[in-house]
């Protein structure tokens, strides 16, 4: 290990100098033909492209990002706009033992339990803050993107412009950014926040800035599981499947913790607390801008908070701080969910997608810009079926069980991948690749992220 952090280190300065006077804003593709796309997994002196081809028992997955980059979170180097998924890393992993890592507001198998003579995993994970990026593998963290506030641990406030090497990890298991802070799950069942604290979202019983990963003492008995968090206040899951949170509440509920249990601070709470209204273990937790989605182990969705653009999908604007079930989905088991600012997105078993709330900008996929009141299924997807879905602030993703990616609500930016949408794009649009001749295969995406301007995916490029 101190080998490999050895030379991420090595390569993590030699990318960041070599980027540090390069500041144009282009709206150009970047091509792996005339671009070297730096190899961060396992960490070599080579920067290139490595064909998997060379290393029988191994597969390329490549990170890619697209939207606004002004903040250095697209991960290339410079100030950009991407119209359409541009490279920014490789990985290099085992074939038959990689999975993703755990996602906020996912069903999923805990393996942070491992048996001695289980086979070795590598796990990947991505996430996207408002306008700061990251990616796991195989427990190591590397973060960039704006860093007002701290927000991506470095000890400074500096941003960053290429993906950069976290040396306060080893064990990382799964990661969520938010708005001006960071969130950290590793393997042991700790919870690190990080950056801004303002309105407690750091959950330190502090409202300042921590320039580097501190742990959150919670109360709470054994260790977590799962992580979300969002603009301003963040989740916990303990394995017994309590529910703890922390942060921005403001008093329109989103904390779930009922009269006089918060805030303790000027519209906020800096002391993880524990849900106690909810009946059932929760298995995953979703936070959108002002309200909190929850799932409980089969397949159960429970919400509460703000509720005056139908984000509770209840079917009328009654918002508050009790968690409820939706009354249309009572007899429907979920297997994710996803929170935007103001709309959500539902994941069932049979692999269909519903949204619900403010559509706007389009985020709800019905072909229409009108708001949602309850929970309906995106129709233009009805055809396909979906493994995952992500939340931007007001955009929507979805991946289908062959790979593709589908892509719908706000264009203003560029942050659906797909250029020439109009500024509202209404309904599920696929995304396409620029196939290069680098002998890597076709694109078959694993996972997507959003961010508030920009969006990353993670594909397998393996030959057929």
């Amino acid at each position: 290990m101190a080998t490999l952090r050895h030379r991420i280190v090595t390569l993590t300065h030699r990318l960041s100098s070599s980027a540090a006077t390069t500041t144009t804003t282009t709206t150009a593709p970047f091509s792996s033909s005339t671009s070297k796309i730096p190899l961060l997994y396992p960490s070599t002196n080579n920067t290139t492209t490595t064909n998997p081809t060379d290393q029988p028992d191994t597969v390329t997955l490549q990170l890619f990002s697209w939207g606004r980059g002004a903040s250095g979170q697209l991960g290339g180097g410079i100030e950009e706009i991407r119209m359409y998924p541009s490279p920014v890393a490789n990985l290099i992993v085992p074939k038959s033992s990689f999975s993703l890592s755990e996602t906020p507001g996912k069903l999923g198998m805990s393996t942070m339990m491992k048996k001695k003579n289980e086979k070795k995993i590598v796990e990947i994970g991505i996430s996207c803050g408002l306008f700061h990026s990251s990616v796991i593998v195989d427990g190591l963290l590397w973060i960039w993107g704006k860093g007002d506030g701290g927000r991506l641990g470095f000890g400074h406030e500096d941003s960053l412009f290429v993906p950069t090497f976290n040396p306060h990890f080893e064990d990382v298991r799964s990661v969520a950014l938010g708005g001006l802070h960071s969130v950290v799950l590793t393997s042991a069942g700790e919870v690190f926040t990080w950056g801004y604290g303002g309105f407690g979202a750091l959950g330190h019983s502090v409202y300042h800035r921590e320039l580097f990963p501190r742990l959150v003492k919670g109360s709470w008995e054994g260790i977590i599981k799962h992580i979300a968090t969002s603009g301003a206040h963040t989740a916990a899951v303990t394995e017994s499947g309590e529910l703890y949170i922390w942060g921005r509440d403001e008093g329109d509920g989103r904390l779930g913790l009922g009269p006089g249990r918060g805030p303790d601070h000027a519209g906020g709470l800096s002391i993880p607390c524990k849900v106690k209204e909810l009946p059932l273990p929760v298995a995953a937790v979703s936070c959108g801008g002002f309200f909190t989605m929850a799932l409980t182990k089969d397949g159960q969705l429970w919400n509460w908070g703000a509720n005056s653009n139908y984000e509770l999908g209840r079917g009328d604007k009654i918002g508050g701080w009790k968690p409820k079930p939706i009354p249309s989905l009572e007899n429907v088991r979920i297997i994710q969910v996803a929170s935007g600012g103001y709309h959500s997105l539902a994941l069932t078993d049979d692999g269909k997608v519903l949204s619900w709330g403010h559509g706007g900008q389009g985020q709800l996929g019905h072909g229409s810009i009108n708001n949602q009141k309850i929970p309906k299924v995106v129709e233009a997807l009805a055809h396909e079926h979906i493994v995952y879905i992500s939340c931007g602030g007001s955009s929507s993703t979805a991946l289908t069980d062959t790979g593709k990616l589908y892509v719908w609500g706000n264009a203003t930016d560029s942050q659906l991948g797909v250029p020439g949408l109009p500024a509202a794009q209404s309904s599920p649009v696929e995304v396409n690749f620029l196939m290069e001749d680098d002998g890597l295969g076709p694109h078959k995406v694993l996972a997507v992220a959003n961010g508030a301007s920009h969006g990353m995916c993670l594909t397998l490029r393996e030959s057929c």
